[in-house]
């Protein structure tokens, strides 16, 4: 018997053929980690002034997005666009891929083991594959936001090791690594799970009502329809905008509690409850609880944009479809 009969017989049975079954969920991890780490370096001196405006940084708090981004290479010269973005590769790779792997999981498992399908299950699977991503990488992203918000000659952390062990020992050990972890899984929720969803609903009504238009035969099988990629383009920066909008002021909330002892008002940022009075009462709702929230239009559309697009195309590289 031929490889292609093989192949088309063991589809024929139901039963999953070896491309999909040896190695696939390190294949899986592999293309999510690809995704996620392409995304994050394309809009990483967005990242960094995002941070620096959401947790008023005393160098840059009365400048706007784009007075910043000019401002922070005059300062601190043209890779200081890019601090943090050392620990934000350490993190974002098992982020992306953990967040990607565990969707198509949790997506398998609501539908064969609940029986939960349609537009549901893609909400449900995208909020909790978000949340898993979150509580496993957690520690990285407080120590990435540490070395982002430190400016030129007053730093507190030398690196990204020297930031874990002044945290371990100087804020309560393990527990120093979780602050603001509360707000962050809340906020994951909304976030993953509407960008998840809009994506993946975008995708097939796409491919169910303009497949010639919108779609194209995947690389690695033909018999499977994939969007074209500046659909997948579109489709992504959709489904980012939509999400970011709906959990921005946990975001906030998040970041000045993970900052910590560097802040000046820390004593005031240790719960969610007190971070969010705090933050409305002090700066309200578009300088507080939405402060920096155009530049997250301007970074989340591409940023999620080239996540879905490689996770795609990674996906047909190492043939998940």
């Amino acid at each position: 018997m031929t490889t292609e009969a093989s192949v088309s017989a063991t589809a024929q049975s139901g039963l999953p053929s070896p491309a999909r079954t040896d190695y696939y969920w390190i294949r899986s991890f592999i293309s999510g980690g690809v995704a996620g780490c392409c995304a994050k370096t394309t809009i990483a001196p967005l990242d960094r002034v995002k941070i620096l405006l959401q947790a008023q940084n005393p160098h840059y708090k009365h400048l706007g997005v784009f007075e910043t981004l000019c401002a922070v290479p005059k300062k601190e010269g043209f890779l200081g666009l890019y601090k943090g973005n050392g620990a934000m590769m350490v993190r974002i790779f098992p982020y992306g891929a953990i967040q990607f792997m565990a969707f198509d999981h949790y997506k398998q498992f609501l539908r064969k083991k609940l029986g939960i399908s349609g537009h549901v299950h893609r909400l449900m699977a995208g909020s909790l594959a978000g949340m898993t991503a979150v509580i496993c990488t957690y520690p990285l992203d407080v120590v990435r936001a540490r070395l982002a918000f430190q400016v030129k000659g007053e730093h507190r952390y030398t690196g990204i090791a020297h930031a874990f062990q002044t945290i371990y020992k100087q804020e309560g050990g393990v527990l120093g690594f979780y602050r603001g972890l509360t707000p962050t899984i809340i906020g994951m929720a909304p976030y993953a799970g509407f960008s998840f969803f809009t994506f993946g609903t975008l995708k097939s009504l796409g491919l169910i009502h303009a497949p010639e238009l919108l779609g194209k035969p995947s690389l690695d099988n033909p018999d499977v329809l994939v969007l074209k990629t500046h659909v997948n383009l579109l489709c992504g920066g959709i489904a980012g905008a939509i999400a970011q909008t709906i959990s921005y002021p946990l975001d906030v909330v998040r970041r000045r509690m993970q900052l910590g002892i560097v802040l000046p008002d820390s004593d005031k940022c240790l719960t969610l409850t007190n971070t969010l009075k705090h933050v409305y009462k002090q700066y309200g709702i578009k300088r507080g609880l939405y402060r920096g929230l155009s530049l997250n239009y301007i970074r989340c559309v591409p940023s999620q944009a080239v996540a879905f697009t490689t996770y795609e195309l990674m996906k047909q590289i190492l043939h998940l479809n």
